[in-house]
């Protein structure tokens, strides 16, 4: 049912509980995992230019880690996997790589946010992965958050 599943990765506290409910989808479909770490070209863009550069590569650095994590996880599964870092929005370039990989199923976490955070926010980026995916999405709220 599932060849490709993409789990993306954003380092966060949410992630080992998202590879908790992906990677058994991933084994029971034999599927290949990928994983995605976006750096927000928005965070990039609103530093200064020396500022900027550091950030970036730090933010890069930041997400190889991230994805070289789920790639060991998937691979100690008996996975196979693929990894990579792309910048830009992360929700639109979540929904892009989907799009050009192929997958079959988004597996991603959310935090959970207050209802205060919810109306003072442009929304998640789970959200907006749910709202606008063309294949289906798993969405797996860490236990930890508060609503």
């Amino acid at each position: 049912m599932y060849d490709d599943i993409l789990i993306p990765t954003d380092g966060s506290d949410t992630v080992p509980e998202t590879l908790a409910h992906g990677l058994p989808l991933a084994a029971d479909n034999d599927a290949t995992v990928h994983s995605l770490y976006v750096v927000d070209s928005r965070v990039t863009a609103a530093a200064d230019d020396e500022t900027g550069a550091d950030l970036e590569r730090s933010l890069e650095d930041e997400g190889r880690d991230a994805v070289a994590d789920v790639e060991e996880r998937a691979a100690a599964a008996g996975l196979e996997t693929v990894g990579e870092v792309r910048h830009g929005t992360p929700a639109k370039t979540i929904l892009e790589y989907a799009d050009e990989a192929g997958i079959d199923l988004i597996v991603i976490g959310t935090r959970g946010k207050s209802p205060r955070e919810k109306v003072t926010s442009l929304g998640s980026v789970s959200e907006r992965v749910v709202d606008n995916a063309s294949v289906p999405v798993f969405v797996v709220r860490n236990a930890g958050a508060d609503e």
